[in-house]
């Protein structure tokens, strides 16, 4: 965290409200001791200064910060599940700003697209049909000398492009060197030989390494000197993940905090990844047995993500 939203954070929730100092210390110290619930089910000591970058960086204020921070504190206990912290801080934000909740709730989805139920690669795969691609994802190809998994493979035209997917379950976590390294490697195995899609033989004529997070600045410079294509949160400067979702709507479902954790698997079996697909193909909340009352505002949520994240 930048250290003059720290030192406001500070003022704001300590000397601000006439709470003693060692009080105040005192409670961020507890804090530091409550163990939260991942999705995976592992626990992690909850650590307040995350939640604070995390508002700050979806351009929350200070005083909207002070007021989640507070509440969350308030509000948090051991075990409590990192899903439930998220929807109680996406309720206090919302209160606020519905541009800002949206924001968050963007954010938060990505990492959301994990391995349980939301693959990653299916998101990308979404990306691709956007461009124009026709794709599918869990492959097995044969290299020179093995034979490889690769998570997306689209084409279009006479392109065949080959996605490695790396998903992330924190945003702190980037994809270094190491990946970038043994991506290159795959696709040196590969790059020589001819694949049937789209009903031709094709070559490899792109070679993709996307991630829900962010690079290292040496997995970068790597893979651009590899002539690989780098597609991350903030990277490239433009047109990276972050501004391809909100360009084109393509806000994962999920960020909805109106669909259950089982909901959002069924959407997700029936390719049904972001919001906007949803909004367009109501019918299929009926295919999974939700309510009508209920399929409203699921819908009006959605609309909303789609517009205010803009």
């Amino acid at each position: 965290m930048e250290k003059n939203v720290w030192v406001g954070v500070l003022f704001v929730r300590g000397y601000s409200k006439g709470v003693s100092f060692f009080f105040f210390l005192y409670n961020i110290y507890m804090n530091h001791l409550i163990s939260i619930t991942k999705s995976d089910g592992t626990k992690q000591l909850f650590e307040e200064e995350k939640l604070v970058s995390s508002l700050k960086r979806v351009g929350a204020s200070l005083e909207i910060i002070e007021d989640v921070v507070d509440e969350i504190g308030k509000e948090i206990h051991d075990g409590m599940t990192t899903n439930e912290l998220y929807r109680r801080a996406f309720d206090l934000l919302r209160k606020h700003s519905t541009k800002v909740a949206a924001k968050y709730s963007v954010r938060r989805a990505m990492i959301d697209l994990g391995p349980d139920g939301f693959p990653f690669e299916k998101f990308v795969a979404r990306l691709f049909k956007m461009w124009g691609y026709e794709s599918v994802t869990d492959q097995i190809v044969i290299g020179k000398c093995v034979e490889h998994e690769v998570d997306v493979i689209a084409w279009k035209d006479n392109d065949l492009a080959m996605v490695e997917a790396k998903y992330h379950n924190e945003f702190g976590l980037k994809s270094d060197l190491k990946i970038s390294l043994y991506v290159k490697a795959r696709y040196d195995d590969i790059t020589d030989n001819e694949y049937d899609y789209g009903g031709k033989k094709r070559k490899l004529t792109e070679r993709w390494l996307i991630t829900n997070t962010k690079f290292t600045d040496k997995a970068i410079r790597y893979g651009e000197c590899n002539k690989m294509k780098l597609l991350g949160w903030n990277y490239p400067d433009k047109d990276n993940l972050h501004e391809l979702i909100n360009q084109n709507s393509l806000h994962p479902i999920a960020c909805l905090t109106t669909l259950t954790r089982d909901q959002k698997r069924e959407l997700a079996v029936m390719n049904m990844m972001v919001c906007l697909d949803l909004v367009g193909n109501p019918q299929v909340l009926d295919k999974i047995g939700i309510k009508p009352e209920d399929q409203e505002k699921i819908l009006i949520e959605a609309q909303v993500v789609i517009e205010q994240a803009k």
